[in-house]
């Protein structure tokens, strides 16, 4: 069993589909791995669209990827009602029972989608084997990230408007490339998709719950994230019993402007016994 992410290998295609959930209408998508690894759960930041997540699933060859667009996001139909961390975690449980899974997965929240993946562990922590937390917090507890970086966050406008997302790029994730291929991959969010997921975490928190979490986490960090400051990261790491703390030299977007360095790190980590 490989211990080590391998090379991109391109035309890695997922396989698409529907599922209707608690009346909404979900894309999802599933890229084929090695029935030896646990499945990965992926939970997607604001406003992004599961293509964003792709070259997660392109570096962890073996391993097969689960990732899904929230309502009025992606290729999902409409957001109709706003909704709480609990139930977007009870409609990421049922997904799963959807698509035939009864082992446990490995989880993986990015930024917003590592507030849900938090829910996920400990309101359905039987569903979970290892959790992987990136750029993410505790919720209303955090470090804030500076304030002109949270006020453009506040607008979809980077998921609208590509040479604003490209002049901005540095400014908004603290990343000085990655714009273009970011940008490339978007297909913007409705009005109502955005604005439903930022109120979903208003007002909520994980602190007093993350020491309940058993499972084996990686809390991994920029170190030039202007959204979610680094500090966030020791703080999810020292609440969580069983977690491991990694910076990685890079900005909100780590996971794909450092892919070479964090990939393999989340591989290993996913693959140990």
């Amino acid at each position: 069993m490989p211990t080590r992410a391998t090379p991109v290998r391109q035309g890695r295609e997922p396989h698409f589909r529907h599922l209707k959930l608690f009346g909404h209408r979900i894309r999802v998508a599933v890229w084929r791995g090695s029935a030896e690894r646990a499945p990965l759960l992926l939970f997607n930041g604001i406003g992004a669209n599961l293509e964003l997540l792709a070259p997660i699933a392109d570096c962890l060859t073996d391993v097969e990827v689960i990732a899904f667009d929230a309502p009025g996001v992606g290729g999902s139909g409409p957001a109709y009602h706003p909704y709480r961390p609990w139930q977007y975690a009870l409609l990421a449980a049922r997904l799963l029972d959807a698509l035939g899974y009864r082992r446990k997965v490995d989880v993986l929240g990015v930024s917003w989608g590592g507030a849900m993946a938090q829910q996920l562990a400990f309101q359905a922590r039987g569903r979970v084997r290892r959790l992987v937390l990136a750029a993410t917090s505790a919720g209303v507890l955090m470090v804030p990230g500076h304030p002109r970086t949270l006020l453009k966050l506040a607008s979809p406008r980077r998921y609208l408007d590509a040479d604003y997302l490209e002049r901005h790029f540095e400014a908004l994730y603290g990343d000085e490339t990655g714009g273009g291929d970011h940008a490339a991959r978007i297909k913007p969010p409705t009005g109502a998709g955005y604005l439903f997921q930022l109120l979903a975490c208003v007002g909520w928190t994980s602190a007093p719950l993350l020491p309940l979490i058993p499972h084996e986490t990686l809390v991994l960090a920029g170190s030039r994230d202007p959204i979610v400051p680094a500090v966030n990261g020791r703080i999810l790491a020292k609440l969580i019993p069983r977690a491991r703390l990694r910076i990685v030299d890079g900005g909100h977007l780590f996971l794909v402007s450092q892919a070479a360095q964090v990939m393999p790190m989340i591989d290993e980590f996913l693959a140990a016994d």
